[in-house]
């Protein structure tokens, strides 16, 4: 692995990508490799580009589907302490981009500090969460958002403080390959009070979405105005499954991965889907999971 030679940084060959995503589907990455800090991770990344070799940044797996021949190229996971620290301040929270969603709005929860509870049952790590401004209908994390900490493929690190931030529906307008952290505005509240929301948002969830299958969240975007999940229904693909890929019963904006299931399934179904909904309603579909 002449490549990284010399760097003291977790690399494996030929990673089965599978075992890190929450579809379970997938083949592998030709490189994985898990920087413990920012120092590692600019070499990492500086090599990569001298090399020419591709990469990609990988959270929990919670949004994104792995092609079966799996990825040409370097996968990069933020798993060191430094990317998984958690700090309160006076006025809300810093956080590395690794740390885990769920478990930072519960943190927030016993730290009396509100503002994040509308992520409750949103699965990812922050900086995905962050990039892709992940929400519902209880919130998005970008209204809490005062500033992203970003590294370009280059090396370089710098802030980007919430006037120079957008974020609009699944999006925001942060392009650096890699975001370390970020910092998010809370206000001091009563735990119990914000416990007994997310209680409520979590027992919506749980009784509205397929939580305990194996799924990537919202498979499509909605449309303005409009329900993915309503019209995949009304379009009569409820249920509709090939091989091992099944649009969910519950909820028809997730695709469920079956034993068995296979990338392929899962793309010809989100084709026949998204085929049918532009044939009864002349709606295009566009995709809010990520394919590598």
């Amino acid at each position: 692995m002449k490549l990284f030679d010399g760097l003291n940084v977790k690399i494996k060959k030929n990673e089965p990508l599978a075992d890190h995503t929450w579809f379970k589907i997938g083949g592998p990455a030709k490189y994985f490799i898990e920087p413990e800090t920012r120092d590692d991770l600019r070499e990492v990344a500086v090599r990569c580009r001298e090399n020419d070799v591709p990469m990609y940044v990988l959270g929990s797996g919670a949004n994104l589907l792995i092609a079966d021949a799996g990825v040409d190229g370097a996968v990069i996971r933020l798993t060191g302490e430094e990317f998984a620290r958690v700090q309160f301040t006076e006025s809300g929270v810093t956080v590395g981009a690794g740390a885990d969603m769920g478990k930072l709005v519960l943190r927030c929860v016993r730290e009396g500090r509100s503002g994040l509870e509308g992520l409750t049952g949103i699965p990812g790590s922050v900086g995905g969460c962050v990039r892709m401004n992940a929400g519902g209908a209880f919130g998005d994390i970008g209204s809490a958002v005062e500033s992203v900490t970003v590294m370009t493929e280059d090396g370089e690190i710098f802030d980007r403080l919430k006037a120079d931030l957008a974020f609009a529906y699944r999006s925001s307008n942060i392009s650096s390959k890699f975001i370390l952290g970020a910092s998010f505005g809370l206000i001091e509240d009563d735990p119990h009070r914000i416990l007994k929301q997310i209680k409520q948002i979590w027992i919506y969830k749980k009784n509205t979405q397929p939580l305990a299958a194996r799924n990537a969240g919202c498979v499509f975007k909605n449309p303005r105005g409009m329900s993915a999940g309503a019209l995949i229904d009304k379009a009569g693909m409820k249920g509709k499954r090939i091989g091992g890929a099944q649009v969910a019963e519950k909820h028809a904006n997730f695709i469920l991965a079956h034993p068995g299931a296979t990338a392929f399934d899962v793309l010809r179904l989100i084709d026949m889907i998204r085929d049918a909904v532009a044939r009864e309603f002349n709606v295009n579909l566009e995709k809010e999971i990520q394919v590598w």
